[in-house]
């Protein structure tokens, strides 16, 4: 098949131009920017553009289909072309679904935990030698692309993103996938840009639940109040399953599963990673993984990238990574480490960098959400405001957001690594949160002079 790809550079349509290619089918494509890694990992598969820009001239008759990805625009001069030839047009979620009809789908939902618990799933398949078409997305180590699709796999296990489709098509993803195993992880309000309610927000996972084929099963976590409501309105034919955390205890800052097989070590930590694994548990079981398969397979996860990711450590300092932004998500990821690591300082920077969170009305969500870390800082950047066209906010704006005593707020990326690094750790977790990256700074190498300045 000859695919094109209309905005390449993005992280999940980049992986999935790279999937096709390795699969064999003829891949091209166009974008505007296209950043790292993507750049680099499109080059070394010769897939990266010669020019950045959009070119009606690549779309002709010799294409069986585009791809189209969310970062281009519903007028995009390639998207035109297609669109008055008339040559097949899928969103990436279309293509997905439409790469995995004949398979068993598993698709993971949730405010929160999606890609780990994806990513835990697909950790337990591959080390019990099980095939399975795949998309997740975070980088995972043991699995070259976040995305992949094979001609003998009877399973496919996709992480369920609720933003939009396309710039033509305003559902949200996870709508287009239906699953026959379907797993939501929690509700929680986010992306306000596109769902200003948190009903409305709602409202999109009761759709996803109403998706699931017939005869097919919704996992949840059940002690969300709104998942349970979900759940109770299900279509008879449906199997629910609910699921709570699971029985562990933590010695010498060691986390262990407690199971009927007996303690099982772990890589990882955190109650909501504890939530996680119940729900992977019970997907795994549905596709015939035994407990004791899926327990030898879970002690070896290490997490996703950008999930608590270790950067670097030393005995006085230990440098966490995680992609927490959301209030919920920022919450549980600084309880989780406080929990994990009682008698060390915990120092928390967090950056604000969605739509929601640089949004002033929705800043009081963050109340009370870094109330555990002994010391507390949150960046923001007047650029990442204008580029969303929001309103401007301010420092003021955000400590009364917050109530967080102590909370200082920088603005300036240099201004806040000169800070940290004028800091003594001792005895300390330095904890970054952010789904960006503090407007361009170097976190991996800053973490490693970071401990090394404090060894």
């Amino acid at each position: 098949m000859n695919y094109h790809f209309i905005a390449i550079g993005g992280s999940a349509m980049h992986n999935l131009a790279i999937a096709l290619h390795k699969k064999g089918d003829q891949v091209s494509g166009s974008d505007d920017e296209i950043f790292e890694p993507s750049r680099s990992r499109l080059e070394k598969h010769g897939l990266l553009p010669k020019q950045l820009g959009w070119f009606p001239d690549k779309i002709g008759n010799s294409l069986d289909a585009i791809v189209l990805g969310m970062h281009a625009k519903a007028d995009n001069p390639e998207l035109l072309k297609a669109k008055q030839m008339g040559i097949t047009i899928y969103s990436y979620p279309e293509f997905l679904y439409n790469q995995t009809q004949n398979k068993t789908r598993v698709v993971v939902g949730g405010s929160h935990g999606k890609t780990t618990t994806t990513a835990m799933i697909m950790h337990v398949l591959q080390e019990n030698h099980r095939k399975f078409d795949y998309m997740v997305g975070a980088q995972l180590e043991g699995f070259e692309t976040m995305v992949n699709f094979s001609d003998d796999a009877d399973i496919a296990v996709f992480e369920g993103d609720e933003y939009l489709t396309s710039p033509i098509d305003l559902r949200p993803k996870f709508h287009l996938y239906k699953p026959h195993i379907g797993l939501i992880t929690g509700i929680a309000w986010d992306h306000i840009n596109v769902f200003p309610t948190f009903k409305n927000y709602v409202s999109q996972f009761a759709l996803f639940a109403d998706q699931i084929e017939h005869g097919g099963t919704l996992i949840y976590f059940g002690q969300d109040t709104e998942l349970q409501k979900i759940a109770a309105r299900k279509k008879q034919d449906i199997e629910t399953i609910a699921y709570q955390t699971h029985p562990y205890r933590v010695k010498d800052g060691n986390t262990l599963l407690e199971t009927l097989q007996g303690e099982v070590a772990l890589q990882i930590f955190g109650e909501h990673n504890l939530q996680n694994i119940s729900g992977a548990y019970h997907v795994c079981k549905k596709l015939g993984i035994t407990d004791n398969e899926f327990y030898r397979a879970i002690s070896s996860f290490k997490g996703a990238s950008k999930r608590l990711q270790l950067l670097a450590q030393s005995k006085n300092l230990t440098v966490f990574l995680d992609f927490a932004h959301s209030p919920s998500k920022l919450k549980a990821t600084i309880d989780a480490v406080k929990n994990q690591f009682p008698d060390k300082k915990l120092v928390a920077c967090m950056e604000l960098h969605t739509y929601s969170s640089l949004n002033k009305d929705f800043l009081e969500q963050y109340k009370s959400s870094m109330e555990k870390a002994d010391a507390a800082m949150v960046f923001y950047s007047h650029h990442a405001i204008e580029l969303k066209r929001l309103e401007p906010i301010d420092s003021k704006m955000i400590t009364e957001a917050f109530e967080k005593k102590g909370l200082v707020v920088f603005d300036d990326a240099e201004i806040f690594k000169k800070e940290l690094f004028f800091m003594e750790f001792q005895n300390s977790i330095l904890l970054w949160l952010s789904s960006g990256n503090f407007e361009g700074l170097n976190l991996t190498e800053m973490a490693k002079q970071l401990v090394e300045k404090n060894s």
